[in-house]
């Protein structure tokens, strides 16, 4: 039978600790052109194992493009080259035969590398944790038409709600900026009544605990919508400064 499998060069970044330094690794692979990118590296660690050497270590769980824990950045974008594609729903085919390809772990200031291409993003589910949620009395489910909402406000709500957190926003940013991923979660209850009772404390608890964590501020190039894999839209990043704007506003006015 003839052999249809693709030979690629991988340079894939290791690091044993956030303490010790880095350096990409070279790697010759032969792989179809069906399996993922995930696939192919499972492939890859089997025969290091195999060899009594390290294997590499990657993020994934659902591996259909979901949750985002995936994330890598290969040859420069983060979840590589494809648009609205997570780095688990990437293909093999998506590269031409002796391809050089470097895989390495999304980069920012707020992200520390734990080992190889794993990082530690638990800065943006602190960001969350300060304001991402709504408060409501527990009880019996209320009547779905107590709110009504028109399909475009619905529609708003669930394009920002689209953002499964993964990252990818901050390291495509030159500033390492968390700004896409803040907006989305907070216009997916800015534009609700559900949302409302909080909507300004909200945005500033969300945006004051961006800065804490180190991220970055923005300066418009939509780098982040570009490499989204849900392509959520830097409109909500607008939505976002209005919010904070009029809240420190409104703060101002009731403490003057």
């Amino acid at each position: 039978m003839e052999n249809h499998n693709i030979n690629l060069t991988l340079n894939i970044w290791r690091q044993e600790n956030p303490s010790t330094e880095g350096r990409f690794e070279e790697f010759k692979v032969s792989t179809s052109p069906d399996a993922s990118i995930l696939e192919m590296l499972d492939e890859l660690n089997n025969t290091l194992e195999a060899k009594g050497e390290r294997p590499i270590a990657f993020e994934s769980d659902c591996r259909e493009g979901i949750c985002g824990t995936c994330g890598v950045v290969v040859n420069g974008h983060p979840h590589g080259p494809l648009p609205k594609t997570a780095t688990c729903q990437l293909h093999m085919r998506t590269f031409k035969d002796g391809e050089n390809l470097y895989i390495e772990p999304f980069r920012a200031k707020a992200y520390n590398i734990i080992k190889d291409l794993i990082v530690d993003r638990s800065p943006l589910d602190k960001i969350i944790q300060s304001g991402g949620f709504i408060s409501v009395n527990t009880g019996s489910a209320p009547d779905a038409n107590i709110h009504p909402i028109s399909k475009e406000t619905a529609t708003i709500a669930i394009e920002a709600a689209e953002c499964i957190g993964c990252g990818a926003c901050v390291a495509a940013c030159k500033n390492a900026s968390a700004m896409l991923f803040v907006g989305a979660k907070v216009s997916q209850f800015a534009v609700l009544p559900q949302g409302q009772p909080e909507r300004y404390d909200r945005v500033q608890a969300m945006v004051n605990t961006m800065d804490e964590m180190g991220f970055g501020s923005c300066t418009n190039t939509y780098a982040c919508e570009a490499e989204c894999p849900k392509g959520v839209s830097v409109t909500n990043i607008a939505r976002m400064n209005r919010d904070f704007l009029k809240a420190k506003i409104t703060s101002h006015a009731l403490h003057f």
